[in-house]
């Protein structure tokens, strides 16, 4: 029984993730008008499942065997650290903060970790280093680009009609590129515990993963497509191209090295080097930066502290723990108290006659 309900509960997390993560790469080239809503969701299902299925391996294994020994994973540990990393997302909705998949899902394994003192310290800091690494670097990277787009030669090309049917055709990959890095990151997060249950075998749990998450960003990617695409900001096709490109290509990167990192955070951080360009520093405001650093902060340890509580219950059968529980639940609160407050003095107020 347990079994089963871990699977369910992964898949379905998995479904979540494509819904959510995988839709967005597609949101530039759906935005521009480029491709339409359905041409974009089915480009992102094939990509994502096809990024998982043949680069998803590494990360899994990290998931599964390298952030704890494979040994702490029993089949009732790995249903607890699968359903506090979506209970975690789940409050983190009801709350209004944006987390990143990858950062809850290592935090509750490092919770379930913690309660068996089995945590790989030298794996856990390289995976911390790349998650404050990347998106620095995402934001050099967009910086040094947008600048190339400002030379003199370049700017007149972009500016020409010979350039649209290139970079109509360059979006468009370039959003499935980013798609199929989102699939070789983003499907250990569901079934890298069921593999180190030994639910799953890694083939398995990169095939069937990788189904689900291209099924949740065909069957429920609609709105997040339309959000990202439409709803956000106007972003010009070469602009595209950047953000697409450096996050896909350091997420690529990671992936290999069977790192997982936060997709989302890599792409904000490139927009926001290319506002940089734009804007100076006017693009850094107060606001986004406090939230950048909130889902950083609070992703890997609401949901550890949510792992490690619910294993001391169930399994330990400790009840000291719920008082930390309620110590972190009292900290959300409080972050998106200091959000609210923060935007709302970053938001000028007028007068009406």
């Amino acid at each position: 029984m347990l079994v089963t309900i871990a699977v369910i509960v992964g898949l379905f997390f998995a479904m979540n993730i494509g819904a959510s993560g995988a839709a967005a790469s597609m949101g530039i080239a759906y935005g521009s008008g480029v491709v339409k809503r359905n041409a974009a969701l089915v480009l992102c299902g094939i990509a994502v499942f096809f990024g998982a299925w043949l680069g998803g391996g590494e990360v899994v294994k990290t998931m599964g065997s390298g952030i704890v020994p494979q040994s702490t994973f029993t089949v009732a540990v790995a249903l607890i650290v699968i359903t506090s990393a979506a209970l975690s997302l789940f409050l983190a909705n009801l709350f209004g903060i944006p987390l990143s998949t990858s950062e809850v899902t290592v935090g509750s394994v490092v919770g379930a970790g913690i309660v068996y003192q089995s945590v790989f310290a030298g794996k856990l800091a390289w995976i911390v280093l790349f998650w404050l690494l990347t998106p620095v670097v995402a934001f050099f990277i967009a910086i040094a680009a947008a600048w190339l787009l400002e030379h003199r030669f370049i700017d007149k090309w972009v500016k020409s009609k010979k350039s649209v049917p290139v970079l109509s055709v360059l979006v468009i990959v370039m959003g499935v590129f980013e798609a199929f890095s989102a699939g070789m990151n983003n499907v250990a997060n569901a079934v890298g515990p069921l593999v180190g249950a030994g639910i799953m075998d890694t083939d398995q749990g990169i095939f069937w993963g990788g189904l689900f998450v291209a099924a949740g960003a065909l069957l429920l990617g609609q709105r997040v497509l339309e959000t990202n695409g439409k709803k956000i900001t106007k972003i010009k096709l070469e602009e595209g191209c950047v953000i697409s490109g450096t996050g896909a290509g350091i997420v690529t990167a990671a992936s290999l090295f069977g790192i997982p990192v936060p997709l989302t955070q890599i792409t904000t951080s490139s927009i926001i080097g290319i506002g940089f360009v734009k804007q100076g520093r006017a693009v850094l405001k107060k606001d986004i930066v406090v939230q950048l650093l909130v889902v950083w902060v609070v992703s890997p340890v609401l949901s550890m502290v949510l792992s490690y509580t619910l294993i001391q219950l169930l399994i330990e059968q400790n009840m000291y723990p719920v008082i930390a529980m309620l110590g972190v639940l009292v900290s959300v609160f409080g972050v998106r108290f200091l959000m609210l407050r923060t935007t709302a003095q970053a938001i000028p107020v007028s007068s009406k006659d």
